[in-house]
């Protein structure tokens, strides 16, 4: 499985702009818990991390955030830097993010509820998990 780039709803008139996703339609998964990451340094890096059964849905609501992602095969990285676009990062999929400017924040659904023992924090132990590479 690997990370998706999609683009959300967008509603514009003259009153201004209106983002949103649905379930099944631009989310890939029923989220059940969010949180927002804020007031981060410039050119901190945050994440550095994979879950083994959670889905992660982000979305730079301000600013932008470069998000990096390993699936064990391929890295990649992707720009996010408009409300209306986000990535989903499946579970078994490291990833990290760099933010780019002080008034970057980042939305953040999962679909689990937060549990630590979800998390894998060692890469090795992530590689190992993945398998070899194929």
């Amino acid at each position: 499985m690997t990370t998706v780039l999609s683009d959300m709803n967008l509603v514009s008139d003259e009153r201004g702009k209106l983002t949103f996703g649905e379930e099944h339609a631009n989310l890939p998964f029923a989220p059940v818990r969010y949180f927002m990451v804020y007031d981060v340094p410039i050119g901190t890096v945050r994440g550095g991390h994979a879950h083994k059964a959670c889905h992660q849905f982000l979305i730079a609501v301000a600013g932008s955030v470069m998000v990096m992602t390993d699936d064990g095969v391929t890295r990649s990285e992707v720009l996010l830097d408009r409300p209306d676009r986000g990535l989903h990062i499946p579970p078994l999929v490291w990833s990290e993010q760099r933010y780019e400017g002080a008034d970057s924040r980042l939305l953040v659904m999962a679909s689990e509820r937060y549990d630590e023992s979800d998390y894998i924090r060692d890469h090795d132990d992530f590689r190992s998990l993945r398998g070899p590479a194929r």
